[in-house]
């Protein structure tokens, strides 16, 4: 009856069908990642252990890739605002650079919802994913003078905090500073800046509560010198969760301090414009353009983008 009953739907009322197939397509397109992530393309390695958590990285390789390899790596953090989230949201970023000659992972790091942690953990996890891909290059056929971080929002905050901000790791035998940074929206400022950025009292009450700490002390600003690694930021101008002003001031002072950073503003996009599936993938697309070119420069991949090629192989 059921059938009957939806056949007659498509006969009967052929615009209102058409709607519902927009929908749900529409919906399957932005529906988020799940936690755990399902990515049946890459290979999981357990990288650190507190008690009972272990977390995990999904390791997308090049077609080919051996051991004896030294490829590029670079590694994604997810956003949740430190409080949730899913590795599986940079899969498709991972992809498509496996396929431009990279190893490109996408890693787990706790969260409050998960784990009852600050945002002082999200940082120390990420040092440590960093930390254990440079002690398992060889194993992985990474260069380990080219891994680069990479995240948006939350997890870009992440990416650039271990680039920029001292301490928070337990290790410190091996370098856990990146060689370039990939960020998309990401949190930059935690604390004031006078005369250029201010924040409200009640609002850094809760930010510490969250961060679990001076949120100045792992505010990426704050933290700007020279010798950064050379940085590229994706940021849409009508962002209302980071605003948009905050990377334009990041942007000024890194180069202020001979640092290679450039800002790619996205006119008009909101906060999580670069996602897969979003605004038919046009920014997915012009992000990871950018990202092959700021990569090219660095001498890490080589080669004309493959990104429609990509595209199009992913929506068949």
């Amino acid at each position: 009856m059921r059938k009957v009953k939806n056949f007659q739907l498509l006969i009967m009322k052929p615009s209102l069908a058409f709607s519902l197939i927009i929908l749900t397509v529409a919906a399957a397109a932005s529906a988020k990642p799940s936690y755990p992530p399902e990515l049946p393309d890459a290979r999981e390695e357990v990288y650190k252990t507190i008690g009972d958590t272990k977390l995990k990285l999904w390791i997308f390789e090049p077609e080919g890739h051996k051991k004896s390899d030294k490829r590029p790596a670079v590694v994604f953090f997810f956003g949740g605002g430190w409080r949730a989230g899913t590795p599986g949201q940079f899969e498709m970023q991972c992809k498509y650079l496996a396929t431009r000659g990279m190893v490109a992972i996408t890693a787990d790091y706790r969260v409050s919802t998960r784990n009852g942690t600050k945002a002082t953990a999200c940082v120390e996890d990420g040092k440590s994913a960093v930390r254990w891909i440079r002690k398992n290059a060889r194993k992985l056929g990474v260069d380990p003078t080219k891994v680069a971080a990479g995240g948006g929002s939350a997890g870009g905050h992440v990416a650039v905090a271990i680039a920029t901000v001292p301490g928070f790791e337990k290790d410190d035998e091996t370098s856990s500073a990146p060689n370039a940074l990939l960020l998309f929206n990401p949190a930059v400022i935690l604390a004031e800046v006078p005369g250029e950025f201010e924040v409200p009292a009640e609002k850094m009450a809760s930010r510490r509560e969250r961060i679990g700490t001076d949120p100045k002390k792992i505010s990426p600003y704050h933290h700007v010198r020279k010798g950064l690694p050379p940085t590229i930021i994706f940021h849409g101008t009508n962002d209302d969760a980071v605003p948009f002003r905050t990377v334009q001031l990041y942007e000024k002072h890194a180069q202020s301090e001979g640092n290679s950073c450039k800002l790619v503003a996205f006119e008009g996009k909101p906060h999580g414009f670069f996602n897969w599936g979003r605004f038919d993938n046009a920014p997915f697309r012009k992000t990871m353009l950018a990202s092959d070119q700021f990569l090219a420069e660095q001498g890490w991949i080589h080669g004309k983008s493959t990104i429609e090629k990509f595209i199009k192989g992913q929506l068949k």
